[in-house]
């Protein structure tokens, strides 16, 4: 394997933490949104990755955004009279956001983050002492 490749898996990875963690945040920032442009309350986004396998070998080299797919769990009723989106009952639909799981998400981000910055590094210097060696 070029240790280049080790540079486009490990910033393939960074790429799809970042992608996950902006999910991680608009779900945050919605947790509370009752209704959309579509209707309804907001739904949790969930980011989905696939690998990336090289043509020749079939082995892995990274990993990519796929997209993102809705949670289609519905949102607790919460007993809200009064609140413009209640219904007859005085019931209202919220967003089926969990904030302790994004907050758990975020963590797991954050790690998984750190363990392909510690990887890239890895590379980086194997390819420094690569080029030592060469001298």
């Amino acid at each position: 394997m070029s240790l280049h490749k080790v540079f486009d898996t490990g910033a393939s990875a960074m790429t799809a933490n970042r992608f996950w963690l902006e999910a991680i945040s608009n779900n945050m920032a919605n947790a509370n949104v009752t209704r959309t442009a579509e209707g309804g309350p907001y739904q949790r986004q969930i980011p989905v990755f696939q690998q990336i396998l090289d043509e020749e070998t079939g082995m892995g080299k990274g990993v990519q955004v796929a997209g993102t797919v809705r949670d289609a769990t519905p949102g607790e009723l919460v007993y809200k009279p009064g609140h413009p989106d209640a219904d007859a009952n005085g019931f209202v639909r919220m967003p089926n956001v969990n904030i302790v799981t994004e907050m758990v998400d975020m963590i797991t981000v954050q790690r998984a983050f750190d363990a392909n910055v510690t990887a890239f590094n890895a590379g980086k210097n194997m390819h420094q002492k690569a080029l030592e060696i060469g001298r």
